[in-house]
């Protein structure tokens, strides 16, 4: 069982291909606050609603300083399939090895229909523009949390 994240934790460093096959790092983003959304999968009803109202809201955390990032085990091929089919404007990428779900404690496991098993943990990471954690959210409910978070971090929308 991965462990959790906690508020002041550095964000572990990853480089990971985005649903072009480009890869993106958390790096890239030093100097600016990240929103990283851990998903089970691409193209399921509520991994398609929490993307959808990232993207909705990308606007409103980019005008308050944040960058979005979705990771999710999913191949470049699918993810390119799922912003496609919803217009997502999110920038989507995958972690097939799920070593990274792993180190932000997003794997592991969890209930589903009340069953234990093994597998993504819905969560959200705030990484702040230092690339210390600012918040983490874990088995978060893909509706509704994006207009937690924006609570949460006090952004009006």
């Amino acid at each position: 069982m991965s462990e959790r994240l906690q508020p002041g934790d550095t964000a572990p460093a990853f480089t990971l291909p985005d649903a072009d096959g480009n890869e993106v790092s958390l790096a890239d983003h030093k100097g600016r606050k990240v929103i990283v959304y851990f998903y089970p999968a691409a193209l399921t009803p509520g991994c398609t609603k929490q993307a959808c109202d990232f993207t909705d809201n990308l606007d409103v955390l980019a005008a308050a300083g944040y960058d979005v990032i979705g990771v999710s085990p999913d191949k470049p091929e699918k993810l390119a399939k799922f912003r496609e089919k919803e217009n997502l404007k999110v920038t989507l990428v995958g972690d097939p090895s799920k070593e990274i779900l792993e180190a932000y404690g997003a794997f592991g496991e969890k209930k589903l229909y009340g069953k234990v098993v093994t597998g993504v943990i819905r969560s959200t990471v705030v990484v702040d523009e230092d690339g210390k954690v600012e918040h983490a959210f874990y088995n978060v409910k893909a509706t509704g949390h994006v207009a937690k978070i924006l609570r949460d971090l006090s952004i009006e929308a």
